[in-house]
């Protein structure tokens, strides 16, 4: 009742805890997908590599909607987006479970990161305009603990019931609830921008700096490289561990779920944790620091010297990455330069879409041509190139002449 009453009383807490929820959401397909791939290809009898095929199409949808959601935003509003978005990714999931061709899931997977995009979009500028980077990071933290959930409940789907399809139609069905929840407060959420445009605030968008000029900047293009390698590396050991350990090193399927589960458990722990030592720690030596841990769990995974190796392994990259893109996110202005940053922050989560369908589709191509214990190899030169890349990025930031960085806007991973 005390809980009911404060909802009423404050009803932006209502809108944070919906947002918390919803990104919570947009993390549970991104954690079905890797466990269930075995089966699903199995169902459809599709090549190990076919996977890459459903990644470029949800990653096409995203970078569509993406694109579109200042438009979208400005037009219809938040709380209708939401609402259409989350109904559409539910809809796509539900849709899985029922095609009976290949080509269709595919399909239905550029509707699904159609709607994803949207969501992360809309909710990730909605926040950051409205209650500040405070809450930006437990907004990370909620996708964390979504893609952590992803799975298990596709291991529990795939134990108890032997179907990857009960999973998708849990979570598409937990979509579609969200979605009515978002129609049912339109109006708290058109409230919100009422009163924010009646008091606005400054943010880093105040240089206009032509897309032409920045596309010519070197630096610019090192940094989106950061962006293109690391999701990349991200994306690729979510999608294939499952595979890798149940296909190649023949780890049982619950416990291969849990090595899964693992990885994402501690990416989200470590998130947490670094946004409580950022500001003392700063920019370069978390990013570092996490690299030399990702290379570190990434040759161990390597070497695998006895079957717990693997959760120690897939665990020490988790929490190891975990501050990575935020921090690189936070780091933009002092690489680039504050009249490029605003752009800069733009194509690098373009070049996120890029990485997530391109590197993780290119594991499976060199996994089915040679060995599955390619994975952990290409994982490790990935994160190698990243390591250098952005040590000759901060490299050349030292020879700025700038003020030291402010934190400045995150965007969603």
């Amino acid at each position: 009742m005390k809980f009911h009453e404060r909802i009423i009383h404050h009803p932006h807490l209502a809108l944070i805890l919906l947002a918390f929820i919803a990104f919570i959401a947009l993390g549970l397909p991104d954690g079905l997908l890797g466990v269930g791939w075995p089966s699903i290809r199995t169902d459809f009898s599709i090549p190990l590599d076919a996977i890459g095929m459903l990644l470029v199409a949800a990653t096409a949808g995203y970078m569509t909607s993406s694109f579109l959601s200042g438009m979208l935003l400005s037009r219809l509003g938040v709380g209708k987006i939401l609402a259409a978005s989350c109904l559409l990714t539910g809809l796509a999931l539900i849709g899985y479970t029922i095609v009976p061709e290949w080509w269709m899931m595919v399909l239905l997977g550029i509707f699904g990161g159609f709607g994803a995009g949207a969501i992360d979009a809309g909710l990730n500028t909605y926040v950051a305009s409205h209650f500040g980077e405070g809450l930006m990071q437990w907004l990370h933290a909620s996708w964390g603990i979504g893609i952590t959930i992803g799975p298990i409940i596709m291991t529990l789907g795939l134990t108890n019931f032997e179907s990857w399809r009960f999973a998708y139609r849990l979570v598409g069905v937990f979509q579609i609830l969200l979605a009515v929840c978002f129609a049912l407060t339109i109006s708290m959420w058109r409230k919100k921008d009422m009163a924010v445009e009646a008091n606005p605030t400054k943010r880093l968008t105040d240089y206009k700096t032509p897309m032409g000029e920045t596309l010519r900047q070197p630096k610019v293009w090192l940094s989106v490289l950061l962006f293109f390698l690391y999701v990349g590396a991200e994306t690729s050991l979510g999608t294939w561990t499952y595979t890798l350990l149940t296909e190649s090193r023949g780890v049982d399927v619950t416990i291969a779920g849990f090595f899964a589960g693992s990885y994402w458990f501690t990416f989200t722990i470590g998130r947490i944790v670094a946004g409580l030592v950022a500001n003392r720690i700063g920019v370069n030596k978390l990013v570092m620091g996490g690299l030399v841990g990702a290379l570190l769990g990434a040759g161990f995974l390597i070497w695998n010297p006895f079957e717990f190796a693997n959760v120690i392994a897939v665990a020490l990259i988790g929490i190891s990455i975990a501050p990575i893109f935020p921090a690189m996110t936070s780091g933009t202005k002092t690489r680039v330069g504050d009249q490029y940053a605003a752009n800069t922050i733009g194509l690098q989560m373009t070049a996120t879409g890029f990485g997530t369908a391109v590197i993780p589709s290119l594991m499976g191509v060199l996994a089915r041509r040679i060995s599955l214990e390619v994975i952990p190899v290409i994982l490790f030169a990935v994160y190698g190139a990243l390591f250098a890349a952005y040590f000759l990025a901060a490299r050349l930031s030292k020879k700025r002449t700038s003020p030291a960085p402010t934190p400045s806007e995150q965007t969603l991973d």
